[in-house]
């Protein structure tokens, strides 16, 4: 008799984190990038108004 294992295989599972895990890094780090190329806009354009 054959038993039905439902269970994944924990390399599927450690990918799929991996993968997970992953996209929310390069979120996180496009978040980041957009944040800082705006703070530099807004210090640009103040050092110019000033100046």
């Amino acid at each position: 008799m054959k038993i039905n294992n439902q269970k994944p295989a924990v390399s599927k599972i450690v990918a799929k984190f991996d993968n997970q895990l992953r996209e929310i890094i390069m979120n996180d780090l496009r978040m980041l990038k957009t944040a800082k190329n705006q703070f530099l806009k807004v210090i640009t354009n103040e050092q110019l108004s000033v100046a």
